[in-house]
């Protein structure tokens, strides 16, 4: 099986794990009651499937009942019907995400970065100390929200890995890869702390992570780079595509004015 379809297969058997996922027509829907980021709510479509108007208007529905943002992940190739009858219904996509992975065979040493340390958080300082990184590297303001800690802390419950990079004392970057499924692993929620930033910890904490979850089982990570620089991060330690995933979503203006944060 190609690993663009592992991938997939993987992000849907992880969604119909948690415990509040649910289903609509032909499609199976991550949800997060506690946290609103739209990265953590979104459908994905079963394989092949070709929903009708009704089930399209219905998954819509459901997403404006809970107070989320109606929007889809997925391969386009898993099921090439779903598309057209999203935009159909007045779906925006929001963009081709390239896929990235990196096997055990792929993984590249990155240069070493003098003063900096990696660990997996262990005390409640520590997983704030990570969850605050991520919060404010991709712009939140404030204090991290419950769902990030409770995502890293989840993550490593299941047999994932969370990390936190720091300089001295001071964060300085922080990530984690999700829970594995079928020897499968996303790497996710990378940050680099802005003025620790262009000093290679971007790429130390992505060879950590995958080399760890590589420990402890996975034979593939995946991820989706936020831009073709940080692409080149990722491929500089061994990541290469495999696909392209299309993220899409039905906008109102409500939703145009509320602002959006990036994984």
């Amino acid at each position: 099986m190609p690993l663009d379809t592992d991938v997939q297969n993987y992000a849907r058997a992880l969604t119909l794990r948690s415990p509040d996922h649910y289903r609509i027509g032909p499609f199976t829907v991550r949800h997060n009651p506690y946290w609103e980021l739209k990265f953590a709510n979104y459908a994905i479509p079963d394989r092949g499937a070709e929903p009708t108007a009704q089930e399209v208007a219905d998954l819509v529905a459901a997403f404006r009942e809970r107070g989320r943002l109606p929007r889809l992940e997925y391969l386009p190739s898993w099921a090439p019907a779903v598309g057209p009858a999203l935009l159909a219904a007045g779906f925006t996509v929001e963009s081709h995400a390239p896929v990235l992975a990196c096997t055990t065979d792929g993984l590249l040493p990155p240069k070493p970065v003098d003063g900096l340390r990696i660990a997996e958080p262990v005390t409640d300082a520590e997983f704030t100390a990570a969850a605050a990184v991520q919060h404010t590297g991709f712009g939140g303001e404030g204090g991290p929200d419950d769902g990030e800690i409770a995502w890293l802390r989840g993550a490593v419950a299941g047999g994932g890995v969370a990390a936190l990079a720091v300089f001295g004392s001071e964060p300085a970057g922080a990530g984690g890869c999700s829970v594995p499924v079928d020897g499968i692993s996303e790497l996710a929620g990378l940050a680099v702390a802005e003025s620790f930033r262009r000093r290679g910890v971007g790429a130390a904490l992505s060879a950590w992570l995958t080399t760890t979850a590589f420990g402890r089982g996975c034979h593939t990570v995946w991820l989706e780079p936020g831009s073709p620089e940080v692409e080149r991060i990722y491929a500089g330690v061994g990541y290469r595509r495999i696909g392209e995933k299309i993220n899409i979503s039905l906008v109102q203006d409500a939703d145009r004015d509320a602002p959006q944060e990036s994984p």
